[in-house]
């Protein structure tokens, strides 16, 4: 795949106004969120702890439609849209792009899930956002949450507005007519989160090597005579392998290294979650109360979320009976617009499309059934 500047390297953006701690980690602490609330959270002093370290935002815009009351009960189906960004903190006025975006779609009995990836660089038509100054036009799918985060007369943008037009963009491209709750995570102390659950074990399904990282951490130095970077690079060979924070942050990271591009991230980033959902319900972290109040804290601090109406401990209790094993992690296949520095983004194949109408249909399981290449394993 060709770079381009709304989609490589160059183009990462930095925060808006949101709390100092949002700057934490990426997307695999909302889902670890949610899917621990209602077996790790056991008592009413960590329950307040936990609920009162997330931070809250209105990322759907609801509170301009007016005050929503809180529901009394969450029920399913459910789409949950979880969005990475990867901030510059020297760099407050860049604009933030959506790194990484997940969507979990929980069936009805809500014991049981899919969980899909949305190609950053996808070409879509963005909406009209008022609040932005934007009209409206066509570009890739991350630079949406660009476009929607400038908030006139204000230098400083906000990826809070910035996920409502994303969260738009989303909607009409794949017919989730509505989201049931979102969150913003943030790549730059993902690491914390690993390290106080004594890191995660999970089997690395190719050879990857580090376009950003030395074997011992650093970063590597910058190439003299171009772009990219020169030394020595941090490996993850084929095979089960016991991940630090900063190696997992890294791993997960890799796309441009990969054979498959950032499609191979996404794979990579869902198995992740699956190991690090699996090392949270372990054994050595659950009867842990010191290392459990360690990662629920970790995982509160990295996080705005908006449950419309319902808090994160709200949809954990929800999603009590989920486990990494009855999630369904799925892959939309997909190819590249144009090559070298005539590359314009990414489309998908017609068979994503049809996942989109099972879904909306309700007819997901047997979709999938029907599909069997769409499951990443």
């Amino acid at each position: 795949m060709g770079r381009h500047p709304e989609g490589g390297r160059t183009a990462r953006r930095s925060r808006s106004l949101i709390p100092r701690w949002a700057r934490l980690c990426t997307f695999f602490g909302a889902v670890l969120m949610l899917l621990s609330g209602g077996v790790l959270v056991t008592t009413e002093v960590l329950l307040a702890r936990y609920e009162g370290a997330v931070g809250s935002g209105d990322l759907f815009g609801d509170q301009a439609a007016g005050a929503q009351e809180r529901r009394s009960d969450i029920k399913g189906p459910l789409n949950l849209l979880l969005v990475g960004i990867d901030p510059r903190p020297s760099d407050p006025n860049r604009p933030p792009l959506a790194d990484s975006i997940l969507i979990l779609h929980v069936n009805e009995a809500l014991d049981g899930a899919y969980l899909f990836s949305m190609p950053r660089d996808l070409i879509v038509d963005i909406p009209r956002f008022e609040k932005a100054g934007y009209r409206g036009g066509q570009g890739r799918l991350n630079s949406a949450m660009e476009r929607g985060s400038r908030v006139p007369g204000q230098e400083v943008p906000s990826a809070i507005q910035g996920f409502e037009l994303l969260s738009q963009t989303i909607s009409a491209r794949t017919g989730i007519t509505r989201f049931d709750a979102g969150a913003i995570i943030n790549f730059t102390g993902f690491q914390k989160i690993v390290d106080a659950m004594g890191g995660v074990e999970m089997y690395i399904d190719t050879d990857v090597k580090s376009e950003h990282l030395e074997p011992d951490g650093k970063h590597r130095k910058g190439n003299p005579n171009g772009e990219g970077y020169i030394g020595p690079q941090a490996e993850y060979k084929k095979g089960t392998m016991h991940l630090k924070g900063w190696q997992a942050l890294d791993y997960v990271r890799q796309r441009y290294t990969l054979p498959d591009g950032d499609y191979g991230r996404q794979r990579h980033q869902q198995q992740f979650i699956r190991a690090m959902v699996d090392q949270a319900f372990s054994a050595d972290v659950v009867t842990n109360p010191v290392k459990l109040d360690a990662v629920l804290r970790a995982a509160g601090e990295s996080v705005i979320f908006n449950g419309r109406g319902n808090s994160v401990v709200d949809f954990g209790l929800a999603l009590r009976n989920l486990r990494s094993n009855s999630i369904t992690m799925m892959k939309l296949p997909g190819g590249g617009v144009g090559t070298g520095d005539n590359y314009q983004g990414e489309r998908l194949e017609p068979v994503a499309d049809e996942f989109f109408a099972a879904l909306k249909a309700g007819t997901v399981d047997d979709f999938v059934i029907g599909h069997p290449e769409l499951i990443n394993k």
